[in-house]
């Protein structure tokens, strides 16, 4: 049974970016294991209100895909780039090898928030070759309102060269962003249901299904 890892530099993005993969997956019979690097803590300033809903959140979620584990690390969210990058590392690489993914999912580099071209870098320091040789595959996932977002002049954009077929998982994937309903709003917010279900349309359109997600391949060994 292979192991899958997606990891996601707050709550949500993995649903955003790759919902109905993970559904697809966990059918099908792999362990899909749930990295939440950064996370609510008083520490980070959220109140105790904040940080309760969000973890009553994780769990609703969690317990909607089916994942064989969730893994928090709790790193201060829009704040990574204030710590040493080996505390961002470290936790990341600790958790790879415990694991042992033969996939690992990961946030595109040129997104416009920061945590998420950390956390990318994070996980190719993670995923290297000679030292987790079990890792085969590594994408990388488009996120509503960040990968758009990214503006860099020097960046290509997100250019996916592989696309899976979700649309008998589309609507639970919609669903189940629905459940981080401080994240969510009404159309044209791009973290809407609207977007999501427009942009699979879209994603669809180019690989000739009726909804599909798209990725980057970032690495394979076959």
């Amino acid at each position: 049974m292979k192991t899958v890892l997606v990891v996601a530099p707050h709550a949500d993005d993995e649903t955003l970016g790759c919902g109905g993969t993970i559904l697809k997956l966990i059918e099908q019979g792999y362990q899909v294991h749930w990295l939440l690097v950064t996370g609510m803590t008083k520490e980070s300033g959220y109140s105790d209100a904040q940080i309760e809903s969000r973890h009553d959140e994780i769990l609703k979620v969690s317990k909607q895909y089916g994942f064989s584990a969730t893994h928090e690390l709790n790193l201060p969210p829009a704040r990574l780039e204030t710590l040493a990058k080996g505390d961002v590392i470290g936790p990341i690489c600790k958790v790879i090898s415990e694991i042992k993914p033969e996939i690992v999912f990961s946030v595109y580099r040129n997104d416009a928030h920061s945590d998420h071209e950390i956390v990318f870098d994070a996980v190719m320091s993670a995923t290297k070759s000679f030292r987790y040789p079990f890792v085969k595959k590594v994408m990388a996932y488009e996120t509503m309102s960040e990968t758009d977002f990214g503006m860099k002049p020097e960046d290509g954009g997100f250019r996916p060269n592989i696309f899976i077929d979700i649309a008998p998982y589309l609507a639970k994937k919609l669903d189940i962003l629905e459940i981080f309903e401080s994240e969510v709003g009404d159309f044209p917010f791009p973290r809407s249901r609207k977007a999501l279900q427009s942009l699979a349309y879209v994603r669809g359109a180019q690989c000739n299904t009726e909804a599909a997600e798209a990725f980057m391949l970032i690495k394979e060994i076959l």
